[in-house]
C-alpha cells in the first residue's frame, strides 16, 4: 500500500535517487525532477502531495517553483531542502507557503516527521474539505 506520492527535486541525481529508494522502502512513491521547470511539468501531469526541493538549482531554483506551486496547487506541501544556513531564506520560504524548510545534508529522520506531518495536513485538509469531522 502506498502511504502517498512525493516528488523529489533536486540537481543531484544522487540526492534524489538515494531518498527515493530510502522512501519507497517505507512505502511511499516517489518522482523525480532535476530541477523547478521539471517539477513543474511533472505536476502538470499528475497531483503530488509532498514535494521535497532543493533551494538551489539551475533553470528554476526552489523559491522561484515554490512562488508557482504554491499559487497552482495550493493543497500540495512543499518542503524545502537548502545546503546553505540562511534563517532569511527560511522565514520567507515559510511565508510563501513551504510547510517546512531543513537543512542539508539532511536528517532522514527529521524528513521522515516532516513528511508524515505534510502527510497528516493533507489529510485533515481532504477531511474538512468533504465534510468530515
Amino acid at each position: 500500500m502506498c502511504l502517498t506520492h512525493i516528488l523529489l527535486v533536486d540537481d543531484e541525481e544522487d540526492v534524489t535517487r538515494i531518498l527515493a529508494k530510502r522512501l519507497e522502502k517505507r512505502g511511499y512513491a516517489c518522482a523525480r525532477a532535476a530541477n523547478g521547470r521539471e517539477a513543474l511539468d511533472a505536476m502538470e501531469g499528475e497531483f503530488f502531495p509532498i514535494v521535497i526541493m532543493d533551494v538551489k538549482m539551475p533553470v528554476l531554483d526552489g523559491m522561484g517553483a515554490l512562488q508557482q506551486m504554491t499559487t497552482r496547487w495550493p493543497k500540495t506541501q512543499i518542503i524545502l531542502l537548502s545546503g546553505h544556513a540562511d534563517m532569511q531564506l527560511a522565514v520567507q520560504a515559510m511565508s510563501q507557503g513551504a510547510f517546512g524548510y531543513l537543512m542539508k545534508p539532511v536528517d532522514f529522520d527529521e524528513l521522515l516527521f516532516k513528511i508524515e506531518d505534510a502527510a497528516t495536513q493533507t489529510r485533515l485538509e481532504s477531511d474538512n474539505e468533504a465534510g468530515r469531522p
